[in-house]
C-alpha cells in the first residue's frame, strides 16, 4: 500500500497524439516511456523517485497491454542488472532510483554496463536528491557519469523539457551504445504543468522475441582482451557519436539577450530558479524572457566544446551556475577556453557558495555580485539592488525553536527504542549501530539512541568490527526493508559466518515506509501482482541464526524491554536477531479509514480508542513524555491551584497505540493514564450500559461529595 495511489492519474496514460496532457513530472516521465516504445522497466523507491514506482505500480495493466514488463526490484543493484537485457538486444529499458545512494549500490552493474555498451536505448532516471529538502548526504550523480561514461541530462524541470529528453535519451544512448543517465531534481519530479501528448508506442522488439532468438557477443562481456577495447571505444567512437547527436538535436538551449558581453552557463535543471533570480533583478520576466544570455545545458556530461566556445566567444566573462562540489563544469570550461585560447573570464563558485542548494535568492545575490564587476550599469538598475538573501533573517534562529524529525504519531517504531532507553537505565549504555529508516529518527531527542549508520540494510555490518570476546555486546537495527534489500546477508549472514556474539534489531513494519509504504517481500497485504508474506524469521534462520525471539505487537513496552534485556545477557553464543513487528501506522491507517467511513455511513457499530491522562492524579513528573516523545503526548496547566508543574496531556491527534499508557507500567511511572473507548453508532445495549455506569459513577461521586462535606464541617 503506497503513500499514495494514482489509480486515476494514470488513466491519462491512454491518451493519443494531439490531446494536451496535464500532470505532475513523474507522470510526465512515465508517459515519455511509453511513448518511446520502452521495453521493459524496474527500479528501486526512494525520494524523489517513490512517486514514479508508485505510478508504474498502478499503470501495471497499461503496460501489460503494451508488452512492457515492469519489475519492482530487490535494490538498485537488481535494477541496473536489469538493463542487461539491452545489451544484445534492440530493446529499449528504463531503471530509476534514488541518487546517490542508489547509484552507490548500482555502481558495479553500471560499470559493466557502461563498459561492454549497450544496442538497445537504456535510460537510467535518478532522482537527485540534493539541496534543502535532501534526506543523505550531499553528493551528486555527475561524478558517476564521467566515471563510468555515461552521458548526463538534466532537463530544464518543465513538462515539454522533461518528456523530450527522456525520447531523445533513447536516441542517445543507441546512436552512441551508451547508457544514459536522466536526472531528476526534487522540484522536477513533482512539477506540474502540460505538454502535447502522442501515441504509447509498442515495443518494436519485445522481451519474447529476444528470449526465442538469442544473441551472444562475447565482445561485449567485460573480460580482457575486450575490456582494454571498451575503454578506447568509448573515447574514439561512443563520444563523438554523442557529442555530434547533441548538436544536431538541439538538446542544449541558448536563449539570446540584449547584452552580448556578458552571460551566464547553467545545469539545465537549475533554469527556473536562475529565471526566478533574474525576475527578482529586474532582467527576466516570468515568461523566461532574459535580458542576459543563457547557455542551458540540458546535457551536462559530455559537455559540447564547439558549443561553449561558441557561446563565450566575444563575451568578457561568463557566470557558471553550477549546484554542489567540487565544480566539474567549471572546470571543464577552463580547459576548453584555454585550449581554444579564448580569454573569457569565467566566474562560478568564487561568486556562489561552494555548496548547499542555490535557491532563487542565493542566485540573485551570486548574479548581483557578477554584475556588479562585469555590468556596473545593470547592476545599479533599481531590480538589480534588491535586497540580499540574508535581509531580515538575522536573529530568526533566536526565536524559531529547531524541529527535528521524529517518528509519527502511533508508529509502532518509537516503543521499540522506548524499550531499549528502559534498558539502557539497567545495563548501562551500548554500542547501537543504525540503519536507513524510519527508525534512524531514534537518534534525536528524546530518544538519543545511535552511535553511527553507514547505509541501508548495514546496520549489522556497521557493529561488525565491534565482536570482542567478553566485552559488552553491541546493538544493530535493520529495517525490514533494508533487511531485503542488502541486511540478509551483508548484515545477517556476515554476523552468523564471523561468530558474531552481537544483538540485531529486525524492525518489521510490513511496508518499505520510509520510501511511502510500499510492499515488500515480508508485507502480510495481498499483492496481486507480487509474492509478499515471506517469514524474516525463516530467512535468519536460513542462514544460521539459531537465537531468535519474534514479538508480534511492539507497542507491549514490557516483553520489548524483557527480550532485550535477555538478549544482550543471554550465555547463549552466536549473533542473537529479535524481530519486532507492528504495522506502520500511516498505512494501517491508509487501510483502516476508507473501512471506518464506510461503516460510519452504513450505521454499523465503530469502537475507537483513546488514552487520556487524569489531571489530578499525575504528577507533572514527564518521565511519559521523555521516554516516549509522542507527537500527541502533551502538557497543559495544572488544574490544581496549589500545584504549579504542568500535567501531561493527550492531544486529540491521539491515534489509541496505548505506548503512553504502556510506558507508565513498564517504567513504572505512575498510574494516571486511563483508556477511553468512543463508540459510533452505539446500539441499545450500549445505552443501556452507558445509563448503568452513570447511575452506579453518580452514587460514588455523591456518596463523596458528602462525606467531604462533613469533614468540612
Amino acid at each position: 500500500m503506497a503513500e499514495r495511489s494514482f489509480a486515476k492519474e494514470v488513466k491519462k496514460l491512454r491518451m493519443g497524439a494531439g490531446e494536451e496532457f496535464h500532470g505532475e513530472g513523474i507522470l510526465a516521465v512515465t508517459k515519455a516511456l511509453l511513448q518511446s516504445g520502452v521495453g521493459y522497466v524496474a527500479g528501486y523507491q526512494g525520494a524523489p523517485i517513490s512517486h514514479l514506482m508508485d505510478v508504474l505500480t498502478d499503470a501495471n495493466e497499461i503496460l501489460e497491454e503494451l508488452d512492457v514488463h515492469f519489475e519492482s526490484s530487490a535494490s538498485e543493484a537488481t535494477a541496473a542488472a536489469t538493463l542487461a537485457a539491452s545489451v544484445n538486444y534492440p530493446i529499449r529499458g528504463a531503471v530509476a532510483w534514488k541518487s546517490t545512494v542508489g547509484t552507490n549500490v548500482a555502481s558495479d552493474a553500471l560499470a559493466q554496463l557502461a563498459s561492454g555498451g549497450v544496442t538497445g536505448g537504456s535510460l537510467v532516471i535518478v532522482g537527485e536528491d540534493y539541496g534543502e529538502g535532501s534526506s543523505i548526504m550531499q553528493e551528486r550523480t555527475h561524478a558517476f557519469a564521467m566515471k563510468s561514461q555515461m552521458w548526463l541530462l538534466d532537463p530544464r524541470p518543465n513538462l515539454g523539457s522533461i518528456v523530450e529528453s527522456v525520447e531523445k535519451g533513447f536516441e542517445l544512448s543507441e546512436a552512441s551504445n551508451t547508457p544514459v543517465m536522466l536526472e531528476l531534481r526534487i522540484r522536477a519530479c513533482h512539477v506540474h504543468g502540460r505538454f502535447e501528448a502522442k501515441d504509447n508506442v509498442r515495443p518494436a522488439y519485445t522481451l519474447s522475441d529476444a528470449m526465442e532468438h538469442p544473441v551472444r557477443d562475447p565482445s561485449r562481456i567485460v573480460l580482457p582482451p575486450s575490456s582494454f577495447l571498451h575503454e578506447h571505444e568509448k573515447v574514439d567512437r561512443r563520444w563523438p557519436a554523442a557529442v555530434s547527436f547533441i548538436q544536431q538535436h538541439g538538446l542544449n538551449e541558448f536563449f539570446e539577450g540584449e547584452r552580448g558581453d556578458i552571460g551566464l552557463i547553467l545545469q539545465g535543471g537549475l533554469y527556473n530558479s536562475v529565471i526566478r533570480a533574474l525576475e527578482r533583478l529586474g532582467l527576466a520576466d516570468s515568461f523566461g524572457d532574459t535580458r542576459i544570455p543563457l547557455y542551458v545545458l540540458n546535457v551536462t556530461y559530455p559537455l559540447v566544446d564547439d558549443e561553449v566556445k561558441s557561446f563565450c566567444a566575444g563575451k568578457d566573462a561568463v557566470l557558471m551556475i553550477e549546484e554542489g562540489q567540487p565544480e566539474y563544469i567549471e572546470q571543464a570550461l577552463h580547459a576548453i577556453l584555454r585550449r581554444a585560447d579564448l580569454q573569457t573570464r569565467i566566474h562560478g563558485k568564487d561568486m556562489l557558495p561552494k555548496a548547499g542548494e542555490y535557491t532563487g535568492a542565493v542566485l540573485a545575490d551570486g548574479i548581483r555580485q557578477f554584475l556588479e564587476q562585469h555590468a556596473p550599469d545593470v547592476a545599479r538598475l533599481p531590480g538589480a539592488a534588491a535586497s540580499s538573501a540574508a535581509a531580515g533573517m538575522e536573529g530568526l534562529d533566536e526565536v524559531v525553536p529547531p524541529r527535528p524529525p521524529g517518528f509519527c504519531t502511533g508508529c509502532p517504531e518509537r516503543p521499540i527504542f522506548t524499550a531499549m532507553k528502559l534498558v539502557e537505565r539497567e545495563l548501562g549504555e551500548h554500542h547501537v549501530s543504525c540503519d536507513i529508516g524510519c527508525h534512524l529518527f531514534s537518534i534525536l531527542p528524546p530518544f538519543n539512541i545511535g552511535n553511527t549508520t553507514m547505509g541501508y540494510g548495514l546496520g549489522g555490518a556497521g557493529a561488525a568490527a565491534f565482536n570482542a570476546p567478553g566485552a559488552r555486546r553491541s546493538i544493530s537495527i535493520v529495517g525490514d526493508g533494508g533487511f531485503w534489500h542488502n541486511g540478509l546477508a551483508s548484515s545477517v549472514g556476515n554476523a552468523v559466518f564471523n561468530q558474531s556474539d552481537n544483538v540485531t534489531v529486525i524492525v518489521d513494519n510490513g511496508y518499505s515506509a520510509a520510501t511511502g509504504g510500499q510492499d515488500i517481500l515480508s508485507s502480510k497485504a495481498e499483492n496481486p501482482i507480487r509474492s509478499t508474506k515471506q517469514s524474516i524469521e525463516q530467512a535468519v534462520r536460513g542462514v544460521g541464526v539459531n537465537w531468535v525471539r519474534r514479538i508480534t505487537n511492539t507497542y507491549d513496552v514490557g516483553t520489548m524491554r524483557d527480550t532485550l534485556r535477555e538478549a544482550l545477557t543471554t550465555e547463549s553464543s552466536g549473533p542473537k536477531v529479535v524481530i519486532a513487528e507492528s504495522e506502520c501506522m500511516l498505512n494501517r491507517q491508509r487501510r483502516e479509514k476508507p473501512v471506518f467511513r464506510n461503516l460510519l455511513k452504513g450505521g454499523k457499530r465503530v469502537v475507537r480508542e483513546r488514552f487520556g491522562v487524569d489531571s489530578d492524579t499525575c504528577t507533572g513528573d514527564h518521565s511519559c513524555i521523555r521516554l516516549s516523545g509522542c507527537p500527541s503526548l502533551s502538557v497543559k496547566p495544572n488544574p490544581d491551584p496549589l500545584r504549579s508543574d504542568p500535567v501531561a496531556h493527550v492531544e486529540d491527534s491521539c491515534v489509541g497505540c496505548g505506548l503512553c499508557g504502556q510506558v507508565a507500567h513498564a517504567a513504572v511511572l505512575c498510574p494516571s493514564f486511563y483508556r477511553a473507548e468512543i463508540i459510533h453508532n452505539p446500539t441499545a445495549w450500549d445505552r443501556f450500559a452507558k445509563r448503568v455506569r452513570d447511575a452506579v459513577i453518580g452514587f460514588f461521586q455523591r456518596r463523596e461529595a458528602r462525606r467531604i462535606e462533613r469533614y468540612a464541617m
